[in-house]
């Protein structure tokens, strides 16, 4: 005998996932240290300043993000005030390649940081300032996108039924900048394991972004360690 079809509001229930998600630019600044942004890094350790990939090229400053004033922060993150990234101008094809070229900073608390003048260089981010929103509940995208094989069946026993017309007339999913939910796959989904996914910072024409083509940049760290991993794929 055939197991009962999981009923639709269950799945929903299991799957979704919060995030923060942000409006980009559009607004006037604060410039406060609890405004987060894409394309700017302001604050350092004083023996700090913005690193350079492994081939001796500046990193861009793609962004840096406040974690106390957001509606929804990852646990991993729990203990994490602020939060910087930088990355190569130079994206390779594979991002396992890109070892030595992106760096994540976390700061327990922002006593004691240094504002810096932004670096700007040629190939620079467009910076803009980030207000962040809630979203209760985001879906993975379908193929590898986080989905258990017993929950990839029963959205299509609830299709075969007619009781959807498919997996993404019911879900929704977050494709931009995000802090939570689930990683925005272009191809077939990775799993990272015991890495977990955080954020992403996405292709964005605001903030002249292009992830090779299309791509999102993901960043997932280890929940023990707090050691991280970079990972995108691309149309």
């Amino acid at each position: 005998m055939c197991p009962p079809t999981m009923d639709l509001t269950t799945l929903l229930r299991q799957i979704g996932r919060p995030c923060t998600a942000f409006d980009v630019g559009g607004f006037r600044p604060t410039n406060d240290i609890e405004e987060s942004w894409l394309g700017r890094v302001t604050h350092y350790a004083a023996d700090e300043t913005a690193p350079t990939d492994k081939h001796g090229e500046p990193m861009l400053e793609l962004g840096q993000f406040y974690l106390p004033v957001m509606p929804f922060v990852p646990a991993s993150l729990a203990g994490t005030t602020l939060l910087t990234a930088f990355i190569s101008p130079n994206l390779e094809g594979d991002s396992d390649l890109m070892d030595g070229c992106w760096e994540i900073r976390e700061y327990r608390s922002h006593a004691g940081l240094v504002r810096r003048s932004s670096e700007k260089t040629a190939t620079g981010l467009k910076p803009l300032p980030l207000r962040s929103y809630l979203v209760d509940a985001d879906h993975p995208v379908w193929d590898g996108g986080g989905l258990t094989a017993e929950q990839e069946d029963a959205f299509i026993a609830l299709e075969r039924e007619g009781a959807i017309a498919d997996y993404f007339d019911v879900t929704s999913h977050i494709y931009g900048h995000k802090f939570g939910g689930y990683p925005s796959f272009c191809q077939s989904g990775v799993d990272l394991h015991p890495f977990e996914f955080v954020f992403q910072v996405s292709s964005d024409p605001k903030i002249q972004l292009n992830v090779i083509d299309n791509g999102s940049l993901t960043f997932w760290r280890h929940p023990e360690l707090g050691t991280w991993k970079l990972y995108y794929d691309f149309y």
